[in-house]
C-alpha cells in the first residue's frame, strides 16, 4: 500500500489499496465482451443520461473506480457539478431532474438492488423490478430506446461487480479513456 501527501497542504491521506487482481488481463476475451456489450448498451441514449445511470448504480454499488469514471465522463459532456453532488439523494432534490430522467434513476435502483431496496418511494425490492416503476420508465421511454436503459443499467451492475470484487483503483482514469 502506498500514501501520497498533497503538496500544497502537507496533508497525508490514507494508504492506496492495491488491486487484487487484473481481471481483464487474465479474462481478455471476457473483457472485450463487455467492451462490445457496452458499446451496444449506449446506443442511442442521451450522453447525459446514460452517465448519470452509470454513477447512480455504481454508488449503490460502491464502485468506486466507476464512480471516479463516469463522474469524469460526465463532467467532461458538460454535466454540471450540482446534478452530479446531488445524485445520490436523488429523492430529496428531484428538482434537478427531469421527469425522464427521474424514471431512469428509479429503474436503475430496482435493477440494481433486486433484494433490498434504497427507494423510498417505491420500496424496490424482493427479487423483481416493481410495476411502477417499470410502468413509469415506460411512459417516459419508447421501447426500443428503454430497452437501451435497462441495457446500459445491466452493464454497469457488470462492470461495477468486477471493480468491486477486484478492487480497482480509482482517481487514475482520465475522460474518454475507454471510449
Amino acid at each position: 500500500m502506498t500514501t501520497h501527501t498533497d503538496d500544497t497542504t502537507g496533508v497525508e491521506y490514507a494508504p492506496e489499496q492495491p488491486a487484487r487482481l487484473e481481471w481483464a488481463k487474465h479474462a481478455p476475451e471476457v473483457y472485450k465482451a463487455m467492451v462490445r456489450l457496452e458499446i451496444a448498451a449506449r446506443q442511442g441514449l442521451d450522453h447525459k443520461l446514460y452517465e448519470l445511470v452509470k454513477i447512480r448504480a455504481s454508488q449503490i454499488n460502491h464502485c468506486a473506480f466507476c464512480i471516479d469514471m463516469h463522474t469524469k465522463d460526465a463532467l467532461a459532456s458538460g454535466e454540471s457539478v450540482e446534478r452530479i453532488v446531488q445524485l445520490s439523494a436523488w429523492e430529496e432534490s428531484r428538482h434537478f431532474y427531469t421527469a425522464k430522467e427521474i424514471a431512469a434513476l428509479e429503474l436503475t435502483e430496482a435493477v440494481t438492488v433486486l433484494t433490498g431496496g434504497t427507494s423510498q418511494a417505491f420500496g424496490s425490492g424482493g427479487g423483481f423490478v416493481p410495476d411502477e416503476v417499470y410502468d413509469n420508465a415506460a411512459k417516459h421511454f419508447e421501447e426500443a430506446e428503454l430497452a437501451q436503459v435497462i441495457a446500459a443499467i445491466t452493464a454497469i451492475n457488470a462492470w461495477n461487480r468486477f471493480g468491486v470484487t477486484c478492487r480497482m483503483t480509482p482517481g487514475y482514469y482520465e475522460p474518454g479513456q475507454y471510449k
